[in-house]
Parts: C-alpha cells; structure tokens; sequence
C-alpha cells in the first residue's frame, strides 16, 4: 500500500508538470497578450504610447523574455510559492486566489456533499423500486435537471425568489456585509445564502450520479449471487447494503476525481449570474484579458484538484473492494 502511495505520488507530480506546459501553451496561443490589449485601451482613451514606453511596460511584465524563459520563471516562482503578478488587477496573484479560494472551497465541499447525499440514495431506492411511481418522478426530475443549464437555473431561482419573497438570492452576502469584517453576524449572513447556490450548482451533478447508481445497481441486483442469496433466506436490507450496493457504489466514488474541479470550474457562469466571488469569474476575467499568470494558476489549481480528487478516489475504492486492493498491490 505505501509502495502504491508513493507511485501515485510520482505519477501526480509529473502530471502537474504537463498540464503547466500544456496550459502556458495554450493561453498563448490567441494572437496578441495582456500588454496588446492595454496598449489599445490607452489609445482608445486618446493616449499616445511610443516604443520606449511599450519597452518598458514589456519588461515591467516580464514580456520582452521568450516564451519558453516566461515558463521557466513562472514554474520556478510557483514553487517558492511566488504565482507571479496580475497583469489586470497590478496584485499578486496569489493575494488575489487567496481571496476567493475559501468561499470557493466551501461552496464546492457543500455541494459535493449535497450531490452524493442526494444522489445516492434516490439511485438506490429508484433501483429497488424500478418502474414504481416514484422511479418515473425521479428519473423526470434527472432527466431535467441534466437538460437544464446551471446558469439558467440560476436565473430561474433568481426571477422566483425576488417576485414571490422579495428576496435578491445574488451574491453570498447582504449589501451591509459585502465589505464588513468577518463576524458571526457575517458568518449566519453567508450561511443564510449558501442553499441556493450549492442547489443550483449541485443539480446536474445530482441528476447524473441519481442515472448511474440506478443502473448500477440494477445491474448488480440481476446477478446470480443476489438470487441464491435471496432464495436461502437472507434478509432484503442485509442483502442490499452489504454487497449490491458496496458493489454498485464503486462507479460513483471513481467520479469524485471529476466532479470536484467539474463542480469548481462549472460553476463559472453560474457564479457571476449570482455574483459570487470565487475563482471561475476571476478565471474567465483573466482569459478575456490574457491575464496569464492568473489565468496559468487558476488552471494549475484546478489541475490540482483533479489529480488530488482522483488519488482519493482510488484510495477509496482500495479500501470498499479488496478485489482492487489485490490488483493494485499484488
């Protein structure tokens, strides 16, 4: 097992290392950069800007350096924990992560939580109750909730809440808390409007996972040591709960790898809808504005995310099958 860590381990830190470069690439690759887009907004306010000054604001932001010396400096200040500097806000970005990362920490745990609480065991009793009433109205609702855009739920619930409660659901705090200090006041003020965005983000995350623990278990419940354990007598529950289910729950517990930074960078569009102050609008910002360095370590994060989301998952599933557990340390 500490073999099998360690591996991991190796595997997450090279996998770490190509995403920087494929992402570095990638945000260089639309014509132009951050210094382009700044000069023509200085021209558009009728500034002149002359070739000293573009010099010079060229090697204030690191830009007159190949792209290949860009890459090396940004890789070697991340590692001493320098993410380098916003181009757009002049602060450095990890002041600027910083900020967001632990409303969008919170906002992703709890809607990871209320996702797996949901979905479970709705699968669980639409497979044991198949073709019933209550399976039809279930799998209507996941059949919806995954045709139904985030975002436009969002505004659904926005439109819903402030013409029947008079109530604005944007943003996570009060107008009088947006800038105040962290109190309890402001701690049951964000609580307070917490539900509906991890409802909101939560929903097509929920209707998909409800689809395949369904399936799932069904196909587990048609296998033939559920019938003979049926027909030598064995109690329906203890039946269910100690191998068809265990057995059917490993397909959802493998998707925790994506659905943590699916749930994080979903959430972008949904996220400015209702003005909350996360990292998705400040990724989209930095891609509209070239934004680099903010835009490289937004991605990383992200990127840290999956292959942290996905080395729990498998821990996960060594420990519920020990059929995995032979095959990955034997």
């Amino acid at each position: 097992m500490i073999f099998y860590i360690l591996r991991r381990l190796v595997y997450m830190v090279l996998i770490l290392g190509v995403a920087s470069i494929i992402s570095f690439i990638i945000i260089q690759l639309p014509p132009g950069d951050y210094l382009t887009s700044y000069i023509v907004q200085l021209e558009a306010t009728g500034a002149q800007v002359n070739e000293q000054q573009v010099a010079s604001l060229k090697k204030r932001y690191g830009l007159h350096l190949p792209v290949y010396l860009q890459y090396f400096t940004w890789v070697r200040k991340m590692l001493s924990g320098d993410f380098g500097r916003s181009f757009h806000w002049n602060k450095p970005v990890r002041e600027l992560i910083a900020e967001r990362l632990p409303l969008t920490i919170t906002i992703s745990l709890l809607t990871l939580i209320f996702t797996y609480v949901i979905a479970v065991p709705i699968g669980i009793y639409s497979a044991t109750h198949q073709y019933s009433t209550a399976d039809y109205i279930f799998t209507t609702i996941g059949f919806a909730g995954l045709a139904t855009p985030n975002f436009l739920f969002a505004l659904i619930m926005m439109f819903l809440f402030f013409t029947y409660f008079n109530f604005s659901i944007g943003g996570l705090f009060s107008p009088e808390y947006v800038d105040a200090a962290w109190s309890m006041g402001k701690i049951f003020d964000m609580l307070k409007h917490l539900p509906v965005p991890i409802i909101v983000i939560g929903t097509a995350g929920t209707a998909g996972l409800i689809r395949v623990m369904r399936g799932c278990l069904l196909d587990e419940l048609r296998k033939q040591y559920v019938i003979t354990a049926r027909a030598k007598g064995v109690a329906e529950r203890s039946l269910l709960f100690k191998y068809p289910v265990r057995m059917a729950i490993n397909p959802i517990i493998s998707t925790i790898g994506w659905t943590l930074p699916a749930i994080v960078s979903g959430e972008t569009i949904t996220a400015i809808v209702l003005s909350l102050p996360t990292t998705g609008p400040l990724l989209f910002q930095a891609l509209l504005t070239q934004d680099m360095y903010l835009a490289g370590s937004t991605i990383m994060f992200l990127t840290f995310l999956t292959v942290v989301g996905t080395f729990i998952s498998d821990l996960l599933l060594v420990w519920i099958d020990p059929r995995i557990k032979y095959e990955k340390t034997g």
